[in-house]
């Protein structure tokens, strides 16, 4: 009897240790998720590239709508096309806004170190042919002059453009890899000079027509609405995107940001903002 007691009492004092081991161990698993909650800091500023223009008025919105969810946003512009992916893939900005999936890939062909990724739609920023000496409305002539980026890209884009419109046929109209050598008919015996985007508004009096972005055109005092002689159309597979570094996909940060840009909210403010000249690049709800 004495030693069946000393065993019961033996096992009771065991379960009685499991029990509060146990109950320790639910505990200390609770204590980092409650830790991991708490280091999503949404006072800390995330700095977003963008280029000057519409990108940035855009961006200064969805800044204001960010703030009342408690998302600090500082906007930092770049002038050109190069300089925001190499920011990002730096770690200097936490995301950048001002291109679209072709251009982002195209990027990584050439720098495969960047561990860069789509997070989300924006909008539809089109690039459209312009000119000083045709009006809307106007043919292009045989023989004409026609500026185009010289970023493989938006080179190719305006190129398609332009088989899209009965202009001209290469070898592939849904190629995004175009370049002019991939022209395979060229009936109107255009001329294409290519020039770092961000310089072909100030070439317009130097040649017949050029393919320019819409950023570019509005900061040149063009309205991309009204202005343009020949227009991409609306079913362009050129929709910008928000870009960022892999890892940030699992950033808590990341999904108010989207909820703040595709907002019903700042739709209105690009539509009421930019009307026919940039389209919203997600589904309303």
């Amino acid at each position: 009897m004495i030693w069946t007691k000393k065993v019961a009492t033996l096992l009771v004092g065991l379960s009685v240790i499991g029990a509060v081991v146990g109950c320790g161990g639910t505990q200390e698993k609770a204590k980092p998720a409650a830790k991991q909650e708490s280091k999503i800091d949404t006072s800390k500023p995330v700095k977003v590239g963008v280029n000057p223009g519409p990108h940035a008025e855009i961006m200064d919105n969805v800044k204001k709508l960010a703030a009342k969810k408690g998302l600090n946003i500082e906007v930092v512009e770049f002038s050109d096309f190069v300089t925001p992916n190499s920011a990002l893939a730096a770690g200097e900005i936490w995301a950048n806004c001002f291109q679209h999936e072709p251009f982002l890939k195209a990027t990584l062909k050439k720098e495969p170190k960047f561990d860069l990724v789509k997070a989300f739609n924006t909008a539809l920023f089109p690039i459209n042919i312009y000119s000083k000496k045709l009006k809307p409305g106007d043919a292009i002539p045989d023989g004409a002059k026609i500026a185009i980026p010289n970023d493989p890209t938006n080179g190719g884009r305006s190129i398609l453009m332009l088989a899209n419109h009965g202009l001209l046929k290469v070898k592939n109209p849904k190629d995004i890899s175009t370049t002019v050598h991939d022209i395979t008919e060229n009936p109107h015996n255009f001329t294409f000079i290519e020039l770092e985007a961000a310089a072909i508004p100030r070439s317009l009096d130097d040649v017949t027509c050029a393919a320019i972005n819409t950023t570019y055109a509005m900061n040149a005092g063009l309205n991309p609405a009204k202005d343009p002689i020949v227009k991409e159309t609306a079913d362009s597979f050129y929709v910008n995107i928000v870009a960022v570094k892999k890892e940030t996909l699992n950033d808590p940060r990341l999904k108010i940001f989207k909820e703040v840009y595709q907002s019903k909210e700042n739709g209105e403010f690009i539509k009421s903002h930019y009307p026919g000249s940039v389209v919203l690049g997600w589904k309303e709800k």
